[in-house]
């Protein structure tokens, strides 16, 4: 099968990805073997070609926002649950081990044993891949695959990001960096009753910013009318924290939705005083996948997206590095 596979961690503007022949996946024990339809970019991906996360293995296939068919069903795989014809989402989180003190008290996104699509095991920028059947989701019939692909990170994380911010009808929220996560949290935010002001330097983001609902937008330096309740800060720049937090009230929440950030810069103890509170969001549950495809579905969500083909990935990331991508870049694999 076709793959764009990373072999050593480089800068972007490299192209490391190679487009590779590699050997067709087997599905083992409790797993589904999947034909790859479309699958979502992230900057988490740009984290693992960068080598600011590193995955245990290279040569890897990154990619974790999948929608695929299943084709295979491995062995023990429960027939009445996962069927052969059923489109599947596959997210950043591929298998919690299920027996440790956080796994066993429901907290399993913070499992200390916990494998990764498209980190731990070979994720979606292939023609077909294998995954735990019991960490895939069925996708709504609402969502085309192209549609569908960003909310399986970008749409979890936010959705987690938003929960773990606090905030609630009525209340203000801010959100720092206007990529593919932030354009789904808004839609949601909004469908909550929630008043959001958005943050981001991007053109082409204030432009989608406004068109989705936010009630202001400007840039991390400019102060927006009124304090926030709460806010969430998408982008991996540490030399956000303190600037949010001085937009926030007394006793709000300041959370952190990336897997990574750059060094958080020396601040005052009085940008915390007053009860504020700084939480970082750390992958995800099942509950949260099945949450967000639900919510997703009942708005329904709209997802902006720019697709590219597979042999074009390199290109895709580069563009998601440098912010122009209006919503979320997908790669189509197969045909869609």
């Amino acid at each position: 099968m076709k793959a764009m596979v990373l072999e050593s961690h480089t800068q972007v503007e490299e192209a490391p990805l190679k487009l590779m022949d590699i050997p067709d996946p087997i599905p083992g024990k409790n797993q589904v073997l999947l034909k790859v339809k479309a699958c979502g970019i992230c900057h988490t991906d740009l984290h693992i070609i960068e080598g600011e996360v590193r995955p245990p293995k290279l040569p890897i296939v990154i990619g974790h926002q999948v929608v695929g068919e299943v084709v295979g069903l491995g062995a023990e795989a429960d027939r009445t649950i996962r069927k052969i014809g059923e489109r599947v989402g596959v997210p950043w989180v591929s298998s919690p081990c299920g027996n440790c003190g956080y796994c066993t008290i429901g907290e399993e996104n913070l499992c200390d044993n916990i494998r990764f699509t498209g980190h731990d095991i070979d994720g979606g920028l292939a023609e077909y891949m294998v995954a735990p059947a019991d960490f895939v989701y069925h996708i709504p019939e609402v969502f085309s695959d192209v549609q569908a692909a960003p909310l399986l990170c970008a749409g979890i994380i936010g959705f987690r990001a938003l929960k773990m911010s606090g905030a609630e009808k009525g209340s203000i929220l801010g959100l720092y960096g206007f990529g593919a996560s932030a354009h789904i949290a808004i839609q949601i935010a909004i469908h909550q009753g929630i008043k959001v002001y958005v943050f981001t330097r991007s053109e082409i983001h204030r432009k989608l910013a406004r068109e989705l609902g936010a009630k202001w937008v400007g840039g991390a330096e400019d102060a927006p009318p009124e304090e926030l309740n709460a806010a969430i800060i998408f982008a991996p720049a540490g030399s956000l924290i303190p600037k949010a937090l001085e937009k926030l009230r007394k006793g709000g929440t300041l959370a952190l939705a990336g897997i990574y950030m750059d060094g958080i810069p020396e601040m005052p103890y009085k940008l915390i005083y007053g009860e504020r509170k700084i939480v970082s969001v750390t992958n995800s549950t099942r509950e949260d996948a099945q949450g967000l495809l639900e919510t997703a579905a009942e708005i329904p969500i709209r997802t902006e997206v720019e697709t590219f083909t597979l042999e074009d990935a390199n290109e895709a990331y580069l563009k998601l590095k440098r912010s122009e991508i209006k919503g979320a870049g997908v790669i189509v694999v197969n045909d869609v």
